[in-house]
């Protein structure tokens, strides 16, 4: 599924390339730029849905491809993690992490909520952690992320973390 989601990626960037070159005018046009927007709407929701595939697995190596290398991640008062290494150590110890919680994440597709402007947006979203077993919610948690394009790729810059009131 990731794979997928980079070739998409990939592809849509070489759309917004070929139109950008078979434009005959000097600049940006409305339809390049908005067609642009798209895509960076799309690659900034890739966070998202990458973010649930690695907590779904538990793949810490991928939940941390996720952050740029002096990313800030707030889980409560005076509990920030600066940078990815400490951000790996809170992934690590975090209980969806661990070898015997089996839990599935995902996100009610209307509590996302996506921004971008030039090379700077925003992300926010909620994680529902479901045990399968059980088919129980076991966890919620709320993602508020500020994103940038750093080297032409997404990346979270900062993590604002809570538990939001679970509501349809």
């Amino acid at each position: 599924m990731w794979t997928r989601s980079i070739g998409a990626a990939l592809g849509l960037g070489a759309l917004v390339a070929s139109l950008a070159a078979c434009g005959g005018s000097s600049g940006d046009s409305a339809s390049e730029q908005a067609l642009q927007h798209e895509a960076d709407l799309y690659a900034i929701d890739q966070i998202e849905k990458t973010w649930h595939e690695a907590t779904s697995t538990r793949n810490v190596d991928l939940m941390m491809t996720l952050f740029a290398p002096n990313a800030t991640y707030t889980i409560g008062p005076g509990k920030t993690f600066v940078g990815k290494k400490q951000i790996r150590g809170f992934w690590l110890t975090a209980p969806v992490f661990q070898p015997e919680n089996h839990w599935v994440s995902e996100t009610p597709a209307y509590k996302i909520r996506i921004t971008a402007n030039g090379d700077r947006g925003t992300l926010y979203f909620e994680c529902h952690y479901i045990d399968p077993k059980t088919m129980q919610v076991v966890g919620l948690v709320s993602a508020d992320q500020q994103v940038a394009r750093i080297n032409g790729r997404w990346l979270v810059t900062t993590h604002v973390g809570a538990t939001p009131e679970l509501i349809p």
